[in-house]
């Protein structure tokens, strides 16, 4: 059951030619992810996943460690391109109370033993040493939903959807501006969620008799899939 997963719910291709640098495990117009980074921070998932593996099921394919660790230092990213168009900077209390409230709500219901946030990150890939970031990522929203909604939150159904979408349509656009670009090693963002996924072989099976399809050019395999218009 991916508790974590579901209470964050309320998210490019390169070619060989392209713009990704050597070492690069995205590549932003204002920045980087280094594949060397993201080696060290799943050697930290798998440091927290054997203290606290044992407590819940691992949400995702062993294989996929490097994929759900990169999702996670993409959204971040995301999330401060979001923060810095709104010239929001959170607090450390702002960052502590979305984490309690987050860690609330992952854990609500819970029967027998509580399971301890730590093992729900780690579950659901998220290195235990950035839980910080997480906060922050989570203080971020609480801040600029409060400012889309002018300091009280609405009641009615209609309302809450119309802010929901509100944020994620601001949240796509920053996601869209530092043109994220994800090194063909680990496969294409999908904006849906902000994750990376394994990219699509792009050799198809010919059909007996049939020519053979055309290779796809570099530029084709350079373009971002399943970019929202927003």
């Amino acid at each position: 059951m991916k508790m974590l997963a579901g209470v964050l719910a309320a998210g490019a291709v390169l070619s060989a030619c392209g713009p990704a640098r050597l070492g690069a495990a995205v590549v932003t117009s204002n920045g980087r992810i280094s594949s060397e980074t993201l080696s060290a921070e799943v050697s930290n998932l798998n440091q927290g996943l054997a203290a606290y593996g044992g407590r819940v099921a691992l949400q995702f394919p062993e294989s996929q460690k490097p994929q759900q660790v990169l999702s996670w230092l993409v959204r971040f990213k995301v999330r401060d391109e979001l923060a810095m168009r709104y010239g929001i900077k959170v607090t450390p209390g702002e960052s502590q109370k979305a984490l309690a409230q987050l860690s609330a709500q992952a854990t609500q219901g819970q029967t027998g033993a509580a399971v301890p946030f730590k093992a729900l990150a780690v579950a659901n890939g998220l290195p235990v040493n950035r839980i910080g970031d997480l906060a922050r990522y989570e203080a971020i929203q609480a801040v600029i939903v409060t400012r889309m909604d002018g300091g009280t939150l609405p009641t009615g159904n209609a309302a809450q959807q119309a802010l929901t979408t509100k944020f994620m349509t601001a949240e796509c656009r920053a996601a869209k501006a530092p043109d994220i670009k994800v090194s063909p090693q680990y496969g294409r963002l999908n904006y849906n969620g902000y994750s990376v996924v394994s990219a699509p072989s792009t050799l198809a099976a010919a059909e007996p008799g049939a020519s053979p399809s055309p290779s796809p050019s570099p530029s084709s395999s350079a373009k971002p899939q399943y970019r929202p218009a927003c």
